[in-house]
């Protein structure tokens, strides 16, 4: 259950109630800081509609850190957004194999952002043989995406962890599927 509750558009000012245009948990909570709420909703508008960075690969990278963290919210909603940006079931399984150190048929950037996601959340940064890897196939705005876009979702799996943000239903589906290895 949510430590904070859950704000309907009728319960925000006016001038806020655009941020709830995507009816989720996440941002109904966020919600009852309105102006943080903006913030937040900037950076995570940007990254998805704005950034440069292949959506697909932004995605895989994404799901990276919620299947790593064990995130189910972070990882079931970016599977449904994923498919959006042409994330398939075999790019999802290749995700998982690369994550247990077996091999996949993932293609040798995606392979690479994978990895740099995973060392991300495991050492806190990118380790210089992964950075040059994955250097060889992103130009240096590309690189500034990935990086901010990896660290930017590594905060959010910690919000939804600490708020403990419920996850719809709707989402749960999901797991079925690819269900996380230690979460219910």
């Amino acid at each position: 259950m949510a430590r904070l509750p859950y704000l309907e558009a009728d319960q925000v000012a006016p001038e806020y109630r655009d941020m709830l245009k995507r009816n989720t948990n996440l941002h109904k909570l966020l919600i009852n800081s309105p102006d943080m709420a903006r913030a937040f909703n900037g950076i995570g508008g940007y990254i998805r509609f704005k950034s440069k960075l292949d959506p697909r690969l932004r995605e895989l990278a994404i799901l990276q850190v919620g299947w790593m963290e064990k995130s189910e919210y972070e990882f079931t909603h970016h599977v449904k957004i994923g498919t959006e940006f042409g994330v398939t079931d075999d790019d999802i399984a290749g995700l998982m194999a690369e994550t247990d150190g077996r091999p996949s048929t993932l293609e040798p950037q995606a392979k690479a952002i994978l990895k740099g996601a995973r060392e991300m959340v495991r050492e806190l940064a990118i380790s210089d043989v992964t950075f040059a890897e994955i250097k060889q196939h992103l130009s240096d705005e590309h690189m500034v995406d990935l990086v901010l876009t990896i660290a930017f979702y590594c905060g959010v799996v910690r919000v939804l962890a600490t708020m403990k943000i419920d996850n719809e239903p709707y989402y749960k589906e999901v797991l079925q599927q690819y269900p996380i290895p230690g979460v219910n």
